[in-house]
């Protein structure tokens, strides 16, 4: 029987629509612990492709004959040759396209909503890292925000809107994942802001973005407006849309809030955080809405795939806005910190531009879960 590819794709579709998946997973156990494909509907057994060498019997009682099966290894190799085995006995399977690779860098556009002068807000999500950026369309024009090193998605997005990239921007110094911010500036002539406080040792030319800033995109009226709301950087900055939406970067997320310890300053950055969350954050209208740069579990996807809710709603149901005392706030905080991010240090040096590693070393620089938020 020929052993049928499933592409990542065709995977997140089933994420979104909250389909069944038994997903048979070849890696060893420490890397499938660390990171795997989530679905809430997905099932899964972990047996490491070594154990397998001298064929599938006996796990052939675990695998269900009833549901789509997905056979998922580190690059596909390994997966191949197990979905191969599995097929010989007799059963349907596929294969991951790419494996965890592909999985990691797949990027799955979704419509927010439209602006008041007729744009569109696009959300891309980065179902294998959490990561979350977008795409502000305004008159022929764009606006780029927090952009993953997958350049040629957003550019193939833009020409297929018929739209010209004018700015890129980055909420602050990424340090879980490399941002595509120099690489689309460059490639549009694009204008690259970046909050100064983050940018004092990077290598390259860049727009200064400070609250106040005001940018155009095209000649209507939709609006940046650059709130400073340190705590995840010291620089963090989030941006009211349109009046519309708040794009929060790192700093608020749907069922956390953002982590301050990136840079070794959890205990001097977690007042910041404070304060931002608890008083910049307060004075916005609650009908805002809040479009993160992650998401940390896949119960935080809306039931188009997007992820968003309304300020007023965080307000009242995120736990790390509700605790009244500063000190507990300050303990729950630096107390509940998950581990730094796989080669955070290497990944803030190359957003610096101090580093220029090449494809293959920014991939396995990215492999793991984004770890921006406290538990």
């Amino acid at each position: 029987m020929t052993v049928n590819p499933m592409t990542a794709k065709e995977v997140t579709k089933k994420v979104f629509n909250k389909e069944e998946l038994f997903i048979l997973d070849v890696r060893n156990e420490t890397d499938f612990h660390d990171w795997k494909i989530e679905g809430e509907n997905f099932d899964y057994l972990n047996v490491p492709y070594f154990d397998l060498l001298d064929g599938v019997e006996e796990i052939l009682n675990k695998i269900p004959s009833n549901k789509d099966v997905l056979v998922v290894c580190a690059k596909e190799g390994s997966s191949i040759m197990v979905a191969d085995m599995l097929s010989d006995t007799g059963l349907t399977v596929s294969y991951l396209k790419g494996g965890m690779k592909e999985w990691s860098e797949y990027l799955e556009p979704v419509k927010i909503g439209n602006l008041n002068d007729g744009g569109e807000i696009y959300q891309f999500v980065r179902i294998g890292k959490g990561c979350l950026s977008y795409m502000v369309i305004s008159n022929g024009e764009a606006a780029i925000i927090d952009s993953t090193r997958m350049a040629d998605v957003y550019l193939n997005f833009a020409e297929n809107k018929g739209v010209k990239i004018t700015h890129v921007f980055d909420t602050h110094l990424h340090a879980d994942h490399i941002s595509g911010g120099r690489v689309i500036s460059e490639k549009t002539n694009a204008t690259y802001w970046l909050p100064p406080k983050d940018a004092t040792e990077v290598t390259f030319e860049y727009s200064p973005l400070e609250g106040g800033n005001n940018v155009m995109i095209g000649n209507t009226s939709i609006n940046i407006h650059a709130i400073y709301s340190p705590g995840h950087t010291i620089g963090s900055t989030s941006f009211v849309v349109d009046e519309k939406f708040l794009l929060s970067g790192d700093i608020l997320f749907i069922d956390s809030i953002g982590r301050p310890d990136l840079a070794g300053m959890a205990e001097d950055w977690v007042g910041d955080l404070r304060e931002s969350l608890y008083t910049r954050y307060r004075e916005l209208s609650e009908e805002l809405i809040v479009l993160p740069a992650h998401f940390m579990i896949i119960d935080e996807l809306n039931d188009d795939g997007s992820v968003s809710e309304k300020l007023g709603t965080l307000f009242a149901k995120n736990h790390g806005l509700n605790i009244e005392d500063e000190n507990e706030f300050r303990k729950i905080v630096t107390e509940n910190l998950p581990p730094q991010p796989n080669a955070y240090q290497e990944i803030r040096e190359t957003n610096m531009g101090k580093i220029t590693p090449d494809v293959e070393k920014q991939r396995e620089m990215e492999i793991g879960p984004n770890r921006c938020a406290v538990r």
